[in-house]
Parts: C-alpha cells; sequence; structure tokens
C-alpha cells in the first residue's frame, strides 16, 4: 500500500490500514524513526484525566436534559 504526502505536510492512512487498526478521525499515532524507515504506532489510552473518564459515566438521560436541569432551560433559537 502507498499514500503521498500533501503540500501542508499531510499523510492519508489506507483505509484498509485504518479499518484493521480501528483508526478513527482524532486517533493519536505515534512517529518513531527507525533504521531505514519510520514506524507509525496507534497511540496508547489518553493522558488527560478528563480523556481517561470520558464515556465512563453511565447516564439515564441525555447530557442535555441533566444540564438543563442543573442551569435551567436554554434560551431558543429564532
Amino acid at each position: 500500500m502507498k499514500s503521498s504526502i500533501s503540500s501542508k505536510g499531510q499523510l492519508t492512512v489506507p483505509v484498509e490500514i485504518r479499518d484493521k487498526l480501528g483508526l478513527q478521525r482524532g486517533t493519536i499515532v505515534h512517529f518513531e524513526v527507525v533504521e531505514g524507515g519510520v514506524l507509525i504506532r496507534k497511540g496508547a489510552g489518553a493522558n488527560h484525566p478528563v480523556d481517561q473518564v470520558f464515556g465512563k459515566l453511565p447516564l439515564d438521560r441525555p447530557v442535555d436534559v441533566l444540564i438543563d436541569e442543573m442551569r435551567g432551560p436554554r434560551p431558543r433559537r429564532s
């Protein structure tokens, strides 16, 4: 499989590799220079405390409903 680097320095990872490794938009990848090339690895868990607990809280209602209960209803858009 091949890809090329864009004028902005961006690289497109082929879909077969993205699917196999579960790479999605926002997935962190690490680059390591090795003899003869570069090794790209899928990033391990998040480092920020919020990222580590994101999605872990079991909710019985949508977040917007909970926020409305805490702050009061949001203004309606016209």
